[in-house]
């Protein structure tokens, strides 16, 4: 029982820490109504950019709020000079945009840093907690608490004057632009959100499992996450990720040792696709009826 509980907790925290990485996904939908495949290599991106800061000389809480200003700029950056120019594009255009942005940026990291693991040292002990036979990661629960204020802080956002604003860019660019909001640049500070919490994201999950390509495969679910909960929804983020955690923590560790390994993958690809038939609009994400 002792190591159910152990998965269970672990998993609750992973999902969390899975919840971190997909915000950055519902920011950009809930404010511009694009969807951001390039999410899993801004974090791969946000994380070296934090340690290339620390390799200089600065400590990480200097250097994360470095990352913070640097990934802001950057989403100003890929709006004006890459989605601006897809105005009035076809929307599946825009999405492969992204796409191309995510292969482009997975090459540029490693190519200009190297591909070797960095280690992002936010001083939490590698000791595990340990409450009775139940072994607890430390960074998993620091990584989930930083998750849940970060989530906590966005559906504080999306109710202040701003981001009802944004809000009103995605549901509507045309009457958006009518009653003097302007567009571009709320899709701009969408972006800019998203690269803030790819700094929170790629520092956690860079201080767990070291910084190199394989953060960018955090998209994967990231995903899963957002399309259980709702793209449009923050917290579905946080019910999403759970739900994927603590599947991805508890089956996979009934499973493993029958199947090889590899389930956790195969659980979140069930998950996608199962959400995608029943619900495809996630478990809070809101349903458009369009007539053809």
């Amino acid at each position: 029982m002792s190591y159910f509980f152990e998965l269970l907790i672990n998993g609750f925290l992973t999902g969390l820490m899975y919840g971190l990485a997909a915000l950055g996904f519902v920011l950009i939908y809930k404010s511009s109504g694009v969807v951001n495949l390039a999410q899993g290599t801004m974090i791969m991106i946000a994380a070296y950019i934090v340690w290339l800061l620390t390799s200089f000389g600065l400590s990480v809480w200097l250097a994360i709020p470095g990352g913070i200003v640097l990934m802001f700029c950057f989403g100003l950056f890929a709006e004006r000079f890459l989605l601006r120019k897809m105005v009035g594009q076809p929307i599946i255009m825009i999405v492969m945009l992204t796409l191309g942005l995510e292969i482009l940026l997975r090459g540029i990291g490693p190519g200009f840093l190297g591909a070797a693991p960095k280690q992002i040292d936010i001083g939490i002990p590698f000791t595990p907690l340990i409450f009775g036979d139940v072994f607890i990661n430390r960074t998993y629960l620091i990584g989930g608490a930083v998750a849940l204020l970060l989530i906590g802080a966005s559906l504080l956002f999306f109710r202040t004057r701003l981001g009802t604003k944004l809000r009103a860019v995605s549901d509507d660019h045309v009457s958006s632009w009518s009653v003097g909001i302007s567009v571009e640049r709320a899709i701009g500070i969408s972006w800019g959100l998203a690269g803030l919490s790819a700094i929170a994201a790629g520092v956690v999950w860079g201080s767990v499992q070291g910084v190199d390509w394989t953060l960018s495969t955090l998209l994967f679910p990231a995903i899963a996450v957002v399309i259980l909960g709702g793209l449009d929804s923050v917290v579905g983020v946080l019910v999403g990720g759970l739900i994927v955690g603590v599947l991805g923590s508890v089956i996979p560790g009934y499973l493993d040792e029958f199947a090889g390994g590899g389930t956790r993958d195969v659980v979140t690809s069930i998950l996608i696709l199962v959400t995608i038939m029943i619900r495809p609009y996630g478990i809070f994400g809101r349903e458009d009826i369009e007539r053809v």
